[in-house]
């Protein structure tokens, strides 16, 4: 069995609508409670944060999957949106809406294009570990051209 280890130092010097910070070895930036939910609004939070953590997984995890399977692609663009919810004051971090747009090289590769759009939520261990918690929802669009 091989463990991976990533370390993140978080400062927050204050109350709740101070700023912070965290550092990881390839991220650091200020930290707050975002305008919407009656924050500061600087830097990033938690719930782009972990947005953030599902698109990268779920495009990183689908670019592995077509490189296996050989199939070539113009492009790959994901956007993403997540729902809070906030009933008697209390956020829920409801759903994460995936939009990938995949642009594929060639007509024969369209069927597997499509499996794996699908199979890279499923396979990638950041939806793995939200499963049961935040619902996952993929809006995929799949093209073929130069």
């Amino acid at each position: 069995m091989t463990e991976h280890y990533f370390h993140l130092k978080a400062n927050w010097p204050g109350n709740r609508n101070d700023i912070g910070s965290i550092h990881a070895l390839n991220l650091q930036t200020k930290i707050s409670i975002p305008e919407e939910m009656d924050g500061p609004g600087v830097g990033t939070n938690p719930d782009e944060m972990l947005l953030g953590a599902a698109t990268t997984c779920y495009i990183i995890t689908l670019a592995a999957m077509l490189e296996r399977s050989k199939i070539e692609k113009v492009s790959l663009v994901v956007e993403s949106s997540a729902v809070v919810d906030v009933t008697d004051g209390i956020f829920t971090y409801k759903k994460i809406i995936h939009r990938p747009t995949l642009v594929i090289v060639n007509e024969k590769d369209f069927k597997m294009a499509t499996r794996l759009l699908l199979k890279a939520e499923d396979t990638c261990m950041i939806s793995k570990a939200l499963k049961g918690n935040v619902e996952i929802e993929l809006e995929p669009t799949l093209l073929v051209g130069v």
